[in-house]
């Protein structure tokens, strides 16, 4: 099965300078995309097979990794 990774900068891409300065100068930002990056890293090595997970924590992890990406997205677009 091929497992795909879902980074910011590639989910983004057209808001590329606008992710690295708030990385850069806004520190709840840095904080939230690193979080959303560790849950996207922890998502692919269940779905790779590396790590065990039941289904529905999986499925939790997934929908803590939407809402973070959207609340991401909310504050890119501002």
């Amino acid at each position: 099965m091929h497992v795909d990774h879902h980074p910011l900068i590639q989910d983004f891409p057209e808001l590329r300078a606008e992710l690295q300065r708030l990385r850069q100068d806004d520190s709840h930002f840095a904080r939230q995309a690193e979080a959303y990056e560790a849950l996207d890293r922890r998502i692919y090595e269940v779905e790779d097979g590396r790590q065990a997970m039941d289904d529905l924590a999986l499925q939790v992890l997934k929908n803590e990794r939407v809402a973070l990406k959207d609340q991401i997205a909310e504050r890119l677009r501002k």
